[in-house]
C-alpha cells in the first residue's frame, strides 16, 4: 500500500510541477518561481515527513527558494542605463524607470 501512495504522489509531484513549469502565469519570473518552489517543496516535504507539518514547511522553503532564484533571473534580464545625474535605471515592465 505504501508504495501504491509513493507511486502516486510521484505521479501527481511530476505532473504538477511539469504543468506548473510550462505554464507562466503571465506575471513575473519571481511569481512563476515562487510557485514553482512551493509546489515542489510541498511534495518533498510530504515525501519526507509523512505529516502536514512537513508538507507545510516543505512549500513555505521551496516558495522562499523559488522566489529568489526567480527574482535573480529578472535581474539578469534587466538592461541598466545611466540619466544625466549619474544614477543607474532600469525600464520596468510598466515602461517607466526604476532606480537601485
Amino acid at each position: 500500500m505504501k508504495k501504491l501512495h509513493l507511486a502516486i504522489l510521484t505521479i501527481t509531484g511530476a505532473s504538477l510541477i511539469t504543468m506548473t513549469g510550462c505554464a507562466s502565469t503571465g506575471t513575473t519570473k519571481t511569481t512563476d518561481g515562487a510557485l514553482i518552489g512551493a509546489a515542489g517543496g510541498a511534495l518533498l516535504g510530504q515525501a519526507i515527513g509523512h505529516n502536514t507539518g512537513s508538507t507545510l514547511a516543505g512549500a513555505a522553503i521551496g516558495g522562499l527558494a523559488g522566489a529568489a532564484i526567480g527574482n535573480n533571473e529578472e535581474k539578469k534580464d534587466r538592461r541598466y542605463y545611466r540619466d544625466e545625474r549619474g544614477y543607474t535605471y532600469y525600464i520596468g515592465r510598466d515602461g517607466r524607470r526604476h532606480y537601485e
